[in-house]
């Protein structure tokens, strides 16, 4: 393809458009969004300088997608209405397509545009509503709107092949399907635009082992900084991430710009400690983890608040994952997509099983202490619905914010108090007397199992003894009595694991086990 040299319309310096589809690029030297007119280059102001956010990628860094080749030759950095910035890279492949590759939170989507054949089969974003399904025309298929608002372009860099615009508000709705398919819909322009494709990794791209260097996620450290109410030392583990953090000493609330705080105000006194402490590591799923952030929160139920506690756990390169504690049961939570997930009455179904919903109702923040990837605050507020199938837990968990909305989907996983204690080498943690919601039942396969073995033996005795092969015929009803002593023990187990379910369904509204009475 042919390049295009010619003095920037502001500082004079040189600037290049080396592919011939690119309508904008941003001048190295002075920052500005330079773009081609029908005679002469337009120079259309300033864009402010990128926030470091030490991403793996950069500009020139050259991978393969599916046996074709590509080059990243454009970037550009929007600000989330909700707080935080994520990036999308432009990829030019060498077959002369253009692709579109998203990075937030240490995940990477890479889609591009799609063309339907008609020419209403894209809604309108009034007609969208987080949490249902779309259904496109094939192949598209059937997309779950995860998330739907309203950013602003903040910077860029290379060159875009679009009409780039300093601050201009990027409209949009966030799609999940199934195994990893993703989409976008762009409502930014005069008619809006479908972007397709699926989650990947940097392996997948061919270039998660290059050497980055400090720049890069592989060698993120914790930042050591000072609060700015009481001068006491915070270190944020995930400071590229973080957007509120808690003041150990003084309680204070502070907004977090990658590493540079704000004070925003006090927080009232609780006497809610960790169990856990802060900074501390484990290893889960041969992933090391650190814990960099505490909450607590409640629903209220017929005026009675039931309150929870959840960890945040941090990994560089698998970004941020949940350890949750309630009523004394622990569980591992991880997010998932939408997509593959399918929800009907009380029902849903997630990567072959069944789940049944247990409870729902609005989540409440009440603690805060550490640091969080969101704008945090006491107070806060989310649409909750939980599903289980034990050992597991699907919730939903819906919420509003600034010019959008969401939906965030997670898998929790239950965890045994001893297995927490392991992990994360704490000491002392209080057992759970009654059970958990998605809490596993006994394994009771030992004790029929060798119950049935009793049983083999009573047969082959009886027969043995019944036709006096042995010694003379034995009454029947000691075999009556043996059979009866042997199954005391199973039988109980039996009752055991009805009641078990039952407990386990005693404070939720949607109990298979309730009677019309009961309702």
């Amino acid at each position: 393809m042919k390049s295009y040299t010619a003095p920037c319309p502001s500082c004079g310096a040189p600037v290049d458009f080396t592919v011939s589809e690119t309508l904008v690029t941003i001048c190295d030297f002075c920052r500005s969004v330079v773009a081609r007119g029908d005679k002469k280059l337009e120079d259309h102001g300033k864009v402010a300088d990128l926030v470091q956010t030490r991403s793996p990628l950069e500009l020139g860094i050259r991978g393969k997608f599916k046996r074709t080749s590509f080059e990243l030759i454009g970037r550009v950095q929007y600000e989330h209405s909700a707080g935080g910035v994520w990036d999308e890279w432009y990829l030019l492949f060498s077959n002369g397509k253009f692709g579109w590759l998203a990075e937030s939170q240490g995940k990477f989507h890479l889609t591009v545009e799609k063309s339907l054949k008609s020419a209403n089969a894209i809604p309108s974003l009034d007609q969208l509503e987080v949490g249902n399904r779309w259904e496109f025309e094939e192949p598209v298929g059937s997309l779950a709107v995860a998330e739907k608002g309203t950013a602003k372009a903040g910077s860029a860099e290379g060159e875009i092949p679009w009409a780039f615009a300093p601050g201009a508000e990027h409209v949009y709705a966030d799609l999940q399907g199934e195994s990893g398919a993703f989409g976008t819909l762009d409502y930014s322009g005069d008619a809006p635009r479908l972007f397709l494709g699926r989650e990947v990794t940097l392996d997948e791209l061919g270039i998660a082992d290059r050497d980055v260097g400090d720049k890069g996620v592989q060698k993120t450290r914790g930042l050591l900084l000072n609060c700015p109410k009481c001068g006491g030392p915070l270190t944020l583990i995930a400071p590229d991430e973080t957007q509120r953090v808690t003041c150990t000493n003084c309680s204070s609330m502070l907004h977090a710009d990658h590493g540079n705080l704000r004070y925003l105000h006090t927080l009232r006194l609780r006497k809610k400690k960790p169990l856990i402490p802060l900074g501390t590591t484990g290893r889960i799923r041969d992933v090391e983890y650190t814990v960099i952030g505490f909450m607590e929160r409640y629903v209220v139920y017929e005026g009675k608040k039931y309150p929870w506690t959840e960890y945040l756990l941090y990994h560089p390169r698998v970004g941020f994952r949940w350890l949750v504690h309630s009523d004394k049961h622990w569980n591992f939570v991880e997010p998932i997509s939408a997509g593959d997930v399918n929800r009907w009455g009380i029902n849903a179904s997630y990567n072959g099983d069944e789940y049944r919903l247990f409870q729902r109702g609005t989540a409440r923040v009440r603690h805060v202490l550490g640091e969080f990837y969101w704008q945090v605050a006491v107070g806060d507020k989310v649409l909750t619905r939980d599903y289980v199938s034990p050992p597991h837990m699907l919730s939903f968990e819906s919420s509003d914010f600034n010019q959008g909305s969401e939906i965030n989907v997670s898998l929790g996983t239950y965890m045994t108090p001893d297995a927490v204690e392991s992990i994360f080498d704490v000491k002392g943690l209080s057992r759970p007397w009654s059970p958990g919601p998605n809490q596993p039942p006994p394994n009771n396969g030992a004790i029929f199992k060798t119950w049935f073995a009793f049983l083999g033996i009573l047969i082959l005795l009886d027969v043995i003894f019944a036709n006096g092969w042995i010694t003379e015929k034995l009454d029947q009803w000691l075999f009556a009595y043996a059979l009866v002593f042997v199954s005391i023990v199973p039988v109980g187990t039996l009752l055991y694991n009805h009641s078990f379910e039952r407990q386990r369904w005693a404070e939720s509204d949607y109990s298979p086990y309730a009677t019309d009475d009961d309702e």
